[in-house]
């Protein structure tokens, strides 16, 4: 079905990017199971305060329901999804099967991802496949939007039309191989960027001023909601290039009601971020429905959706 049949194509994305708009996006992680309740539930509570909602695809290598079936149930609600979607699991025949489906359903942002490995999640012994990785992925992703194929052959029955972005860590400990990747992400076609989660501002602000001015791409910070200090030192512990201050686990860890002092400490880092680029995306794992208060709290006023039919 093409954009012109389908009723329920949303462009308030796309169209918010190349109009320089503050970009708001927030992640949702489809269910583990066939009902999807609950992602529907905490993506409503979104709604009008999102420009888009990002799914997942096997974050951390842990088995959840496709991506692509998960960002197809959300625009039927009428709820902009962008569509990651990783290398690990998949060969080029299968991305580019995934990638034609998405633009056939309404579907047109995607971020490109290499994936995280098989080791780290819930079925380690499965094979993690790596045909492509996230440079080639957004290469190959300009091919179908130019109507060709991975083997520069004609799409017969029509080019894509994918919004496609790609993840950066401004964290990185090596600027230069941030620089080169980064670059690389901008040659292959991203046309946004997603943060990992910041806990170092300063870093990001050098990244702002010395990788990604000019570029002309919008960058979106990673807000992470904190719940308590325990589960700060678990991301510390857990999650690779995240270093979480000692000076806000003692806040949260002192505070009488933590999570709200998560939420306090998430719509501070928003406020940072609106002067150091052009957009958030938010993270509170299982809390999404928390996100509007950080928000209020930071200010940021609901944002204007567009439907196309």
């Amino acid at each position: 079905m093409s954009d012109t049949q389908n009723p329920t194509v949303l462009n308030g994305f796309r169209q918010a990017a190349q109009a320089g708009e503050f970009l708001i996006t927030a992640e949702v992680a489809p269910p583990k199971g066939g009902n999807p309740k609950h992602m529907l539930d905490m993506a409503a509570t979104l709604k009008g305060r999102v420009h888009a909602v990002n799914v997942t695809d096997g974050s951390r290598a842990v088995l959840r329901m496709s991506s692509l079936v998960a960002s197809a149930i959300l625009l039927q609600h009428g709820i902009e999804p962008i569509c990651q979607m990783a290398c690990r699991d998949r060969n080029r025949i299968g991305l580019q099967a995934d990638l034609m489906g998405a633009h056939a359903l309404g579907i047109h942002n995607i971020l490109a991802l290499t994936g995280d490995p098989v080791k780290a999640g819930d079925h380690p012994d499965a094979k993690g496949v790596f045909d492509l990785e996230a440079i080639r992925l957004l290469q190959l992703i300009r091919k179908l939007n130019q109507g060709i194929d991975a083997n520069e052959q004609p799409l017969t029955d029509g080019a894509l039309d994918l919004f496609v972005g790609a993840a950066v860590d401004p964290q990185c400990a090596s600027l230069s191989g941030l620089q080169s990747r980064f670059e690389r992400k901008l040659q292959a076609g991203a046309q946004f960027f997603q943060s990992q989660l910041i806990t170092d501002f300063d870093r990001l602000e050098k990244f702002m001023y010395s990788v990604a001015a000019g570029c002309n791409k919008p960058i979106l910070a990673g807000i992470f909601l904190l719940k308590s200090a325990k589960n700060a030192q678990f991301i510390n512990k857990c999650v690779p290039g995240v270093n979480i201050p000692q000076h806000i686990i003692d806040r949260l860890a002192k505070a009488k009601h933590p999570l709200e002092e998560g939420v306090k400490i998430a719509a501070e880092q928003v406020q940072i971020a609106q002067q150091l680029c052009q957009g958030v995306h938010m993270m509170a794992v299982k809390r999404e429905d928390l996100i509007p208060q950080i928000l209020d709290l930071a200010g940021v006023k609901p944002v204007n959706l567009v439907l196309t039919k």
